[in-house]
């Protein structure tokens, strides 16, 4: 692929409204986008999901930035790569740190398929030309939830996630499903609870709930099976996985029937498709997760959930759910419930590089 460059734009934009959960509230997204170049001119892009501070996983931006800068750059240009997944193989010595691996191995997929002129949706065997859309919805109050669900239902969304943990779960939902009793709805309980919890999650079963998203601790998989046998809504586990592994171990275990995939809590593509193509073989139900992302992430998941077994409405909303203005033309747009997977080269969006410099907090470059 002869890399002539690698550019790392650590940048920083408000949020149109706080994103509410009990782990935190984020009003301000920082982040890291990568871009690629080769000898020939052409550019790829990649970024670096992780937040501020470690809420969420233990990296954070900054942990991502030491990490790209002081080694995964470097093992980059020691070697040379003729294919994307090689970058599995490159980083394997270097434990954990995923979402500083993806973003890198992100920008390379979009450089190798700009090479071949192709779609990356079509270079990682998508199938589908449109992907259902769903939306979150993050408030601590249940007046500002039911507006929030009316907005998105009315924008055609076509599935909604909503926070919960032990202060609001049952009344929560109960409102919510007095003003929407049909409507698809999934709860995200980041972690709240424990196995001590075990009735509060099983009254949780009067909701009808599309899943109930990784309600133990965000890395076990043990006790998410002890509490499966209990429930008839399905679990799905987010934080717990983070390898091929992790999704092997918890449906041999039935610790959850749903997986939700992250490109950057996985480590990048390579591993969102092969725990995608396990899922698939084994009718296990996928759907790509959100991180309150910019356009160049939300660009790659759209690729990825083009593939056959994303058969759940994914955290893939409009640009215009989280930004006044995004770093990517043209923007993401929700249409009648779907978005249109691009079928231009690479990620099929460009970068306004007039709107990254305006957000750009720094800048680093390495020649290759």
């Amino acid at each position: 692929m002869r890399i002539a460059s690698v550019e790392l734009f650590v940048i920083q934009m408000p949020l149109k409204s706080p994103f509410l959960t009990h782990l935190s509230t984020v009003d301000t997204r920082e982040g890291i986008i990568v871009k690629v170049t080769n000898k020939e001119g052409i550019s790829g892009y990649g970024e670096g999901v992780a937040f501020s501070s470690p809420w969420y996983t233990e990296e954070t931006v900054s942990t991502s930035l030491h990490m790209l800068t002081d080694f995964l750059i470097p093992i980059l240009q020691k070697q040379p790569i003729t294919h994307p997944e090689d970058i599995h193989t490159f980083f394997r010595s270097i434990r954990r740190n995923h979402m500083a691996k993806a973003s890198l191995e992100m920008a390379l997929w979009d450089l190798y398929a700009k090479i071949h002129s192709k779609p990356l949706s079509n270079i990682l065997g998508g199938t589908r030309s449109q992907i259902a859309s769903g939306v979150v919805v993050a408030t601590v109050s249940t007046s500002k939830a039911l507006h929030q669900i009316e907005q998105y239902l009315d924008e055609g969304y076509q599935r909604i996630k909503v926070k919960i943990h032990p202060n609001q779960d049952y009344s929560f939902l109960s409102e919510i499903r007095r003003y929407y009793p049909d409507i698809p709805i999934m709860a995200d309980a980041n972690s709240a609870y424990t196995l001590e919890d075990i009735d509060r999650l099983k009254a949780l079963d009067d909701f009808n709930l599309l899943m109930i998203e990784q309600p133990l601790a965000q890395d076990d998989i043990l006790e998410h099976s002890l509490l499966q046998k209990e429930l008839k809504t399905p679990i799905c586990l987010d934080e717990s996985i983070v390898s091929f592994d992790d999704v092997r171990k918890a449906i041999e275990f039935g610790s959850c029937k749903v997986i939700n995939i992250k490109v950057g809590r996985v480590g990048g593509l390579y591993e969102a498709k092969r725990i995608h193509d396990y899922c698939f073989e084994r009718d296990i139900p996928v759907w790509c997760g959100g991180m309150i992302e910019f356009g160049v992430s939300r660009a790659h998941n759209i690729a990825l959930a083009s593939l056959p077994g994303f058969t759940i409405p994914g955290d893939i909303s409009a640009s215009s759910r989280f930004w006044e203005e995004d770093i990517i033309t043209p923007e993401v747009v929700v249409e009648n419930g779907f978005i249109t997977v691009p079928n231009q080269p690479g990620i099929g969006f460009n970068v306004n590089e007039k709107r990254l410099n305006e957000i750009l907090l720094t800048k680093k470059t390495f020649q290759f």
